[in-house]
């Protein structure tokens, strides 16, 4: 009996006679440990999407960016990955702590290539880890449930240009971002963040932070 379908997928498995298919591919592809093939691949990537389960029971979805090796294969069954500094709504990292189950996709558009994780997520402020990822607030420890090989057939084929210029590096400051500028949120940026608008030039509105984004200046 799997575990891995619902009722509602072996309905959709029934009505285009593919359950028998769906029955093999979790035998040969389903897996509850990463392999000699994930791990490289893995920890080779310099992003991934997250999703989280927030206390209403809406499906969140995060891209998470850093250097490359962002994720890190700890044993076979645990990653790890930090969070950084983000806009201050702490959405994926407070959902994981009401509900630890997570999705994890690393996609390689230039192959194409893609892995799908699940598993339940932990958060430590004190991880041991936290040295070794320069800026990072928190270090999130997942415990793997599932991991697999997607079909790369719809994924399209694009070339990287460049790393984000915000991803912090040992040594080095990491620059501030602009959206702290909004003269909106002057009165409610936390203490750390007083007096920043003044060193990037003074405050802009929602409209000229808009611009910016679409510009490719956020």
């Amino acid at each position: 009996m799997s575990h891995f379908y619902s009722e509602q997928h072996r309905q959709l498995q029934d009505q285009n006679d593919t359950r028998k298919l769906a029955d093999k591919l979790e035998q040969i592809i389903i897996e509850n440990q990463i392999n000699e093939q994930h791990q490289p691949f893995i920890e080779s990537r310099d992003f991934f999407f997250l999703t989280t389960i927030d206390h209403r029971g809406y499906p969140t979805c995060s891209y998470k960016g850093g250097n490359p090796g962002i994720v890190r294969v700890i044993d076979p069954q645990t990653l790890c990955f930090p969070s950084y500094d983000g806009n201050g709504m702490f959405l994926s990292m407070g959902n994981i702590l009401a509900n630890t189950k997570i999705g994890m996709l690393f996609i390689d558009f230039e192959t194409p290539h893609r892995v799908r994780v699940q598993g339940d997520a932990v958060i430590q402020s004190d991880d041991p880890l936290l040295s070794e990822y320069p800026g990072a607030e928190m270090i999130v420890r997942v415990k793997i449930s599932e991991i697999f090989i997607n079909c790369p057939r719809y994924v399209h084929r694009m070339q990287r240009i460049e790393s984000s210029k915000y991803v912090p590096q040992a040594e080095m400051e990491t620059p501030a971002t602009q959206w702290k500028r909004i003269d909106a949120l002057q009165d409610v940026l936390p203490s750390c963040d007083r007096g920043l608008t003044e060193k990037l030039g003074g405050t802009i509105t929602p409209e000229e932070y808009g611009a910016m984004i679409m510009n490719g200046k956020g």
